[in-house]
């Protein structure tokens, strides 16, 4: 359970600090809160850390206070004196190892991979970064055709059709976009129902659709805001993409490869 506050005037041995210090965010007992630990708390979010707001940091810190106190009180109890402890070390020490190599070798691929390498494998998957036609529309959602044909009569007679058509979504639209005059902002053709994409898509900009549109969560009119057509994307914005896309190739052909020269020197023998 998180604690709702730090009570640092309980102990004058506890100690807590939550700053900007890139190696220790304070101390239990005198031990340190490491960055370290933070990313075992945390995860894959580790990095994120330092941009947390306060409240959000103290809970972190928190969780590690409680472990760390009951890491200090498991190490009282002489269990690192035990066979099923230092069994249990024995197979922790061998994955931190690997991990550790792993970790290296990652870095050395990183390090090796250069803006060559990024460009060559753009060329050869450039069919695999464009951006797919997408659509800006808005939409009303009634429960009946008839309601939904009084609407487009309503909206063919008036002067600003945007206009009218946000009044009309805020007022009888019961979708959940419907308070904000039904925008549905951009949006690739295959996250909407079928009949809704082909509908929108025979639109041009400015216009609404004439005939409701059957789906099935209702009767829709939609109208159409703007459209952006596919398009290839550059270089310089994937880059970074690319980067990790590149190294973690690199990296899996250096396990597999790994791999297959320990096996054919190994001694393996299964039962």
């Amino acid at each position: 359970m998180i604690k709702k506050s730090i009570k640092i005037a309980v102990t004058s041995l506890l100690l807590v600090t939550i700053g900007n210090a890139s190696e220790s965010y304070g101390t239990v007992n005198g031990e340190k809160i490491t960055k370290e630990e933070i990313t075992q708390v945390m995860g894959s979010q580790a990095m994120q850390f330092d941009t947390l707001d306060a409240s959000m940091k103290k809970r972190v810190i928190d969780m590690l206070i409680d472990r760390k106190l009951l890491a200090q009180n498991a190490s009282k109890s002489g269990l690192e004196n035990s066979d099923s402890y230092k069994k249990k070390l024995e197979a922790i020490k061998k994955d931190l190892l690997l991990n550790v190599w792993m970790e290296e070798e990652a870095k050395k691929i990183e390090k090796s991979t250069t803006e060559a390498d990024l460009k060559t494998f753009y060329e050869k998957n450039k069919d695999k970064f464009t951006s797919p036609a997408q659509l800006n529309a808005r939409h009303i959602l009634v429960k009946t055709e008839d309601e939904a044909k009084d609407i487009i009569k309503t909206l063919s007679g008036a002067k600003d059709i945007k206009a009218e058509f946000i009044k009309v979504a805020k007022e009888k639209s019961t979708g959940p976009s419907g308070a904000n005059g039904g925008d549905l902002g951009w949006f690739p053709l295959n996250r909407m129902v079928p009949e809704f994409s082909k509908a929108a898509d025979k639109l041009k900009k400015g216009e609404f659709t004439r005939e409701p549109v059957k789906t099935q969560f209702g009767y829709h009119i939609i109208y159409l805001e703007d459209r952006k057509s596919a398009g290839e994307k550059k270089f310089e914005e994937l880059k970074e993409q690319i980067k990790a896309l590149v190294n973690r190739e690199k990296f899996n052909k250096l396990i597999e490869g790994t791999v297959k020269k320990l096996k054919k020197d190994a001694k393996i023998e299964l039962k």
